[in-house]
C-alpha cells in the first residue's frame, strides 16, 4: 500500500512546516489527481493514522480532487491559540 508512504512523507512535511513552535495541526489538505496514480479514500485512511498520535493528535485530512497527475499538500489549518486570527 503505497499510499502509508505518501501519507508518512505527507506527516513529515506538515511537521516541518510547523516548526518548533508547533500549533496544534487542524487540517492538512491534499490535492490529488484523477490521474496521480492514487486512491483517495486509501489515502485519507491512511493520513487519518498518522494523524492519530503526537505531534497531530487530532488533525484531520482533506482530500480535495482535481483533474491530472497533482499529488501535493494544498494547505495546513493550524489553531495557535489565539482567537480570531
Amino acid at each position: 500500500m503505497h499510499e502509508m508512504s505518501m501519507a508518512l512523507e505527507i506527516g513529515r512535511i506538515a511537521e516541518e512546516k510547523l516548526g518548533e513552535r508547533s500549533p496544534q495541526l487542524v487540517t492538512v489538505a491534499v490535492d490529488v489527481g484523477d490521474d496521480a496514480g492514487v486512491e483517495p479514500a486509501n489515502l485519507e485512511f491512511c493520513l487519518e493514522a498518522v494523524f492519530a498520535v503526537p505531534p497531530f493528535t487530532g488533525a484531520r485530512p482533506a482530500i480535495l480532487r482535481c483533474a491530472g497527475d497533482v499529488l501535493r499538500v494544498a494547505y495546513l489549518e493550524v489553531d495557535d491559540g489565539c482567537p480570531d486570527d
